[in-house]
């Protein structure tokens, strides 16, 4: 049997919000990888260690979670007014695929610094010192973003003061503006209303808000699941009955959102939807032992990601929390302290989050104009990968 020699990719490994992953432009990608395919998807599995069936991802680039087990391609954009084309892959811990589905919310805030370090961003528009606003067209779901990204003497500010819950140390802040962040063929509400009712056979029937913005999600109130809305990760992600349970449930929440022909759809479609449960709020101890007052938070909400509670919150479910709380009977307007607000602080496993939306009515159908939120990112290594040359033979 012979054995090829490993191959080596250009690749930067970045922190983006609470997320990290690894970067690509698209031009440095093996040439059978240029183009969507088993090619590209094997190559990015294997880069990451997956799949996995020990589930550490330990022969890859990996943390063995969701919110580390992702991957991102970027290139110059054709599109009028925007500057960097953004495609995200979700890769599975322990199955052989990627998810295209959706959007990174956490990793949009390290797009505008990569691009700009690529040369995807007009040098002139670039200051020596202040801000400069990347356009992103968000290629996985056909979305624009801005990300207004600090600039000092010239280069793209790393470090600063900000702090972020759900990353250890300070950083610049990264405003994000998500730009009609609804679903692309328009519809915010997928079922036609704000509130509705998901009946899942041998589980129960439950109150839900199925929405289509940042990222299609489910909210659901945390009591009707059993939870009280405080919930860490070791409450959930160590039970697998439970988690089982509420795999379920999101199974039947995107037959109902449309997303899926039949539940075996779902298997393969990990990334969306999110299943949120929402509570009101109340004060609790975050993973971090930072004590979170009930007075410092409008809401707090609970997110899935991959089959796991995730540790913080995802930056696309922040944008659904945004929108949801702007509108009145959405089940996270009704958990608010007021019946609806354009900007909350909600409550996550690690701490707090701001999210602003600018929301709006139209022959009495919901539109949301933008969301926008604060988060932060850091190079954390460059260079190349490597990967086993029998990859490219897929």
């Amino acid at each position: 049997m012979s054995h090829l020699p490993q191959i080596k990719i250009p690749a930067t490994y970045m922190r983006g919000g609470t997320s990290k992953g690894v970067f690509f432009n698209l031009a440095d990608l093996p040439e059978a990888a240029q183009q969507p395919g088993p090619v590209r998807d094997a190559i990015l599995l294997r880069v990451i260690g997956s799949p996995d069936p020990y589930q550490k991802q330990t022969d890859g680039m990996g943390g063995a979670t969701s919110s580390t087990s992702k991957t991102v391609i970027l290139s110059p954009s054709d599109k009028t007014d925007h500057d960097v084309d953004y495609l995200f892959g979700q890769v599975a811990i322990d199955k052989p695929f990627v998810d295209w589905s959706g959007n990174c919310g956490n990793l949009t805030a390290a797009v505008g610094a990569f691009a700009i370090e690529q040369g995807m961003v007009d040098a002139k528009r670039i200051p020596d010192n202040g801000v400069v606003e990347v356009r992103i067209w968000q290629a996985n779901i056909g979305k624009t973003i801005v990300a207004h990204v600090p600039i000092t003497d010239g280069k793209v500010q790393e470090t600063g003061d900000f702090a972020l819950d759900g990353v250890t140390f300070p950083a610049a802040e990264v405003v994000i503006d998500f730009i009609d962040p609804a679903d692309k063929d328009g519809s915010l509400f997928p079922t036609g209303n704000v509130s509705d009712s998901l009946e899942v056979p041998d589980i129960g029937e439950f109150e839900a808000t199925f929405i289509n913005a940042g990222i299609p999600t489910i909210f659901i109130p945390a009591e009707q699941l059993g939870f009280t809305g405080t919930e860490l990760q070791d409450d959930i992600n160590n039970d697998e009955a439970l988690l089982a349970r509420l795999e379920t449930i999101r199974a039947h929440g995107a037959m109902k959102m449309g997303l899926i022909k039949d539940l075996e759809e779902a298997k393969v479609r990990q990334h969306t939807p999110k299943l949120a449960f929402v509570a009101e709020a109340e004060s609790y101890v975050a993973s971090s032992g930072k004590a979170i007052a009930s007075e410092s938070i409008d809401v707090l909400v609970r997110a899935l990601s991959m089959g796991k509670l995730h540790h913080a919150m995802m930056g696309t479910a922040a944008v659904a929390i945004g929108t949801a709380a702007a509108i009145p009977g959405t089940m996270v307007a009704n958990a608010l302290k007021q019946q609806s607000s354009s900007s909350v602080t909600f409550g996550h496993p690690s701490g707090t989050l701001k999210v602003g939306a600018k929301t709006m009515q139209d022959n009495g159908a919901w539109q949301v104009d933008s969301v926008s939120m604060s988060r932060s990112a850091r190079v954390l290594m460059e260079g190349w990968v490597r990967i086993p040359g029998q990859t490219l033979n897929q």
